[in-house]
């Protein structure tokens, strides 16, 4: 019984690093950052992430079992890629889990906020959101971040579209930015 446990979870394997590499991509697409505003630095980068992953799991939320599973599976390889990530910026073994504790909560701070906007069918409340964790030392200068905000909400109709096989083979794309529909 017990090693029918670790067969699901290293068939999932292939399933969740082919939907962690689709997420990274759409993380990455370069239209993010040179016509929507997103520095494209380290932290702009891990901001477009977690915009991202967020709007997979609330795809995911709503999916059966093995589709919440490989949500999961997503959510440790992201904390796993920010521990490394961490560790080689050269942060010592002992100051790691303090920063990953602080990355854990301001993710799920933003995850709170973005779903709300979301829920509210508020992209004026996104825009503003997502300008407060884009450009938290200089919102006043910052480069008005509407244009993202309508991506994010035309992303998650386009996620929320995908057939359950999708969601589950790991096959979830997002559309480049200015396509979505």
């Amino acid at each position: 019984m017990i090693f029918g446990l670790f067969k699901k979870k290293n068939s999932n394997q292939r399933i969740v690093e082919r939907q962690y590499a689709h997420l990274t991509a759409a993380a990455r697409q370069p239209r993010l950052y040179e016509s929507l505003g997103v520095p494209d630095t380290v932290m702009g980068r891990l901001e477009m992430l977690s915009a991202v992953l967020i709007l997979y799991f609330r795809r995911t939320r709503g999916s059966g079992r093995s589709g919440q599973e490989i949500a999961q599976q997503i959510v440790d390889a992201f904390f796993q890629d920010v521990d490394h990530s961490i560790r080689e910026l050269g942060i010592s073994d002992v100051g790691v889990p303090k920063r990953m504790k602080k990355l854990a909560g301001r993710f799920y701070g933003r995850l709170e906020a973005y779903a709300a906007a979301l829920d509210a069918s508020d992209e004026e409340a996104l825009a503003q959101a997502l300008k407060r964790n884009i450009y938290p030392d200089d919102t006043e200068s910052a480069p008005d971040m509407q244009g993202l905000a309508q991506y994010l909400f035309a992303a998650e109709a386009h996620l929320a579209a995908l057939d359950e096989f999708v969601i589950e083979t790991g096959d979830a794309q997002l559309p480049p930015p200015g396509t979505a529909a």
